[in-house]
């Protein structure tokens, strides 16, 4: 019996939100695909063969087989709105329309005031993508939580009361079943995988009831969960709630930072 081919999209990825993202979607979607766990805590990204597929050294990019085996036939897509665009153009049975809902049209737009989640695209001839995303305030504002909350060396009272507050203020904003239409869309995935990670940024979502029913309409889907546990067990909330996982949460995270800013020196002093 012929084994089955190797699929043709390699994701490049980590357990972190972005790197959620592009495998939530990939799931969603039906798509066979190949991971390559990436070890952001010891820099791996910043490797030279990694920044052949992204230059930008940063996870998730995703890349077609040709390209991981140095092929210069191969194509790669630095970021989820890149890859999502990618699989939408290369999609001739429109199986992807439910999930990326606009960007194949002539002058499609995927927009809500909701988390401040804007696409826009152009469509002429053969497929032909131009896009704009700004995919959330959400990643901004929370990323920023989380770092001063877990990983700034030292404790800064005013990054972290600012930046939690302005989270819970996007986060009030949730008020209809999905973020476009009545459907899940990526704008739902790019926003699900940060307040996911709510309780990392010192964040209780508790208060926000409407916030709290499209996070269970998130976890009822089976292919979620499997995105979520991709390169790995999605551990963490489970973790958070125990002294022993916090503590080993808490030293890796340290571990991580400390080597960021090793780095950073040895660049100033360069």
């Amino acid at each position: 019996m012929a084994s089955p081919p190797e699929p043709d999209i390699i994701l490049y990825k980590s357990g972190t939100p972005n790197g959620q993202e592009a495998s939530i979607t990939l799931q969603e979607l039906g798509i066979h695909y190949d991971v390559k766990n990436i070890e952001i805590s010891k820099s791996v990204q910043k490797e030279g063969w990694f920044r052949q597929i992204n230059p930008n050294g940063r996870i998730p990019p995703t890349s077609t087989r040709p390209l991981h085996q140095m092929d210069k036939r191969g194509k790669s897509a630095s970021s989820n709105l890149v890859h999502s665009c990618y699989i939408s153009a290369k999609d001739t049975t429109r199986k992807t329309s439910w999930i990326i809902p606009m960007i194949r049209t002539s002058t499609g737009k995927l927009s809500s005031g909701l988390f401040g989640c804007k696409a826009a695209s152009s469509y002429a001839g053969k497929p032909k993508l131009s896009t704009y995303l700004n995919p959330t305030k959400v990643d901004d504002l929370q990323g920023q939580a989380n770092h001063f909350y877990r990983y700034a060396p030292e404790k800064i009272g005013y990054g972290i009361k600012r930046y939690q507050t302005e989270a819970r203020r996007l986060y009030s904003w949730q008020r209809r079943p999905w973020i476009v239409g009545d459907r899940m869309t990526i704008a739902d995935i790019a926003n699900f995988v940060w307040v996911n990670w709510a309780e990392w940024a010192g964040i209780d979502v508790k208060p926000f009831q409407f916030l709290n029913q499209w996070l269970d309409r998130f976890n009822e889907r089976p292919a979620i969960k499997r995105g979520l546990d991709v390169p790995e067990p999605f551990t963490m909330k489970e973790k958070l709630k125990s002294k022993g996982g916090f503590a080993v949460l808490s030293v890796s995270t340290a571990n991580t930072c400390n080597q960021r800013e090793g780095e950073k020196r040895v660049r100033q002093a360069s």
